[in-house]
C-alpha cells in the first residue's frame, strides 16, 4: 500500500511514513489507529475507568510513561507533539503485531489493551478499509473525468 489519504497536514502524512518506516508497521494502519483513538486530536486527553490515562493522537495510554522516561527521556509533555506521539504509538503497535504474529486483529487490538472481547482491532480495519474505499472511488472519479 503505497498511497496515504485523508491527512489534514501536510507535516502528519511524513510523520506516519517516518514512524512506519522506523518500525517496520504500515503507515495507513498508523493513521487508522490516530483516526479511530483521537480524530486526529492532537491534544486529547481521555481519561479511563482503571485510572490511567491516554494522551494524544494515537492516546498513548499512561501505563508506558515510565518506561518512556527511564528509556528515551520522554516525559508526559512531549506526548503532545504530533511526531513524537505517533512514533511511541508505532512502537507500541510493532511490539504487539510481534507479540500476535500472524494475527492481525488481535495485534491491533492489543494496542488497545485487552483482546478478549475488545472488537478495537476489526474497528481500526474496518475505519481503514472505509478510507481506502472513500480514496479510491475519488482516484476513479478523477480519472474517468481526465479521459472524458
Amino acid at each position: 500500500m503505497g498511497l496515504l489519504f485523508g491527512f489534514s497536514s501536510l507535516y502528519a502524512k511524513s510523520y506516519y511514513v517516518e514512524a512506519g518506516e522506523m518500525f517496520n508497521v504500515e503507515p495507513q494502519l498508523l493513521w487508522a489507529i490516530a483516526k479511530t483513538e483521537s480524530n486526529f486530536d492532537i491534544k486529547a486527553l481521555n481519561k479511563n475507568k482503571n485510572g490511567t490515562y491516554d494522551i494524544g493522537i494515537m492516546q498513548i495510554n499512561s501505563i508506558h510513561l515510565p518506561e518512556l522516561k527511564e528509556k528515551y527521556n520522554i516525559e508526559q509533555e512531549d506526548l503532545y507533539n504530533p511526531r513524537v506521539n505517533i512514533h511511541i504509538g508505532a512502537m507500541i503497535l510493532k511490539r504487539c503485531l510481534n507479540k500476535h504474529e500472524g494475527n492481525l486483529v488481535n495485534g491491533v487490538t492489543c494496542y488497545n489493551g485487552r483482546i478478549k472481547d475488545n472488537p478495537y482491532g476489526k474497528k481500526v480495519l474496518e475505519e481503514l478499509s472505509l478510507a481506502l474505499e472513500t480514496y479510491n472511488a475519488k482516484e476513479n472519479s478523477s480519472v474517468a473525468q481526465r479521459s472524458n
